[in-house]
């Protein structure tokens, strides 16, 4: 029997990758050196403390992503990076970073629960990486991220070197979802999910250059944004191409049908030169691109993904600069 992989099925079919970002408050990653199991935080070299603190987590329901990083040095070094990521409040380009570098692993519990309790935790460094993209590695659980994300981790390792691009850092990452769409990758802080990447699109991601139509293949939406304004987002995107990188956004869902069918939803962004739009869409759901599929390698039975297309979007406001704080 061949063996199934939902990453080329999914492309088989040309799905829409869009709107398919996770949307998370705080995102925790832990440096821990591979190899990880399927449910990696019962991992070898993931200590109990953190074990216990990541299913209280889990089972309290807080809006907190945790993930194991790594990369070529992690095996090697003798301290453990750990990164916390935060959305910002209100009209935001993304995520805030704080980082700390610990002895070994086992101080990650301690420092976490210090800082959800509001403490500020020691260890915390300044460095001069502005951005951590994640890459999906975690074969284990599906294997279409080994099978296409290790490679493309070795390449994009080598794109960010020949580039000279010191600021940004490569990490492996276990499961953040869609691995139908591998080689899957967040980019930080901004958390920006990318699919179905290739070395031209990864290196476009990477210089913000080129014909921005690429990402209607390979963005997956914006992690800051609920999926229906993920949808919404990337339509303005297209329109006003790299400067929206730029900008600072904050959306909301203003009304939706009983039966989710058509949604109305609003996006306002603030231009770095001063000017504040909001914009309104009417999303419908789309029936073609609606599809039933197995949504990872080893799933059983197929599951119904509903899809969105935007059917109206129109400028409802536009402000100066001096109304964004009270957005």
């Amino acid at each position: 029997m061949d063996t199934f992989f939902c990453s080329d099925y999914s492309r088989q079919i040309g799905e829409e990758i869009i709107g398919s970002a996770t949307h998370y408050q705080t995102y925790i990653l832990v440096e821990c050196p591979q190899p990880w199991i399927s449910e990696a935080f019962k991992s070898k070299w993931v200590p109990d403390n953190l074990r216990v603190l990541v299913e209280e987590v889990q089972h309290s329901k807080l809006p907190i992503r945790f993930l194991l990083i790594a990369n070529d040095e992690s095996h090697k070094i003798e301290t453990t990076t750990l990164l916390i990521y935060q959305k910002q409040q209100g009209l935001s380009n993304g995520y805030s970073k704080q980082e700390f570098k610990l002895p070994n692993i086992e101080q990650v519990a301690g420092v976490v629960r210090k800082w959800l309790s509001g403490g500020s935790p020691d260890d915390q460094v300044e460095t001069s990486i502005t951005r951590d993209i994640l890459v999906c590695t975690h074969g284990s659980h599906d294997q279409c991220c080994a099978r296409y994300g290790n490679p493309f981790y070795f390449y994009a390792t080598n794109t960010i070197a020949d580039l000279h691009l010191n600021h940004v850092r490569m990490w492996k990452s276990t499961h953040f979802g869609g691995h139908r769409f591998a080689p899957t990758a967040i980019d930080f802080p901004e958390a920006r999910y990318y699919g179905v990447l290739d070395q031209d699109s990864f290196k476009a991601i990477l210089t913000r250059t080129g014909d921005i139509q690429f990402l209607n293949k390979v963005y997956r939406g914006w992690g800051i944004l609920p999926s229906a304004l993920q949808i919404l987002e990337r339509e303005i995107i297209l329109q006003q191409g790299w400067d929206w990188f730029n900008y600072k956004v904050a959306g909301k869902i203003l009304e939706q049908s009983l039966d989710n069918n058509t949604i109305l939803a609003e996006l306002t962004f603030e231009q770095p030169a001063g000017s504040l739009y909001t914009y309104q869409a009417k999303l419908v759901k789309d029936p073609v691109k609606t599809q039933a599929l197995k949504s990872s390698c080893h799933a059983t039975q197929e599951s119904v993904v509903v899809k969105y297309a935007v059917a109206n979007l129109w400028l409802a406001d536009k402000k100066v600069a001096t109304y964004a704080s009270n957005y």
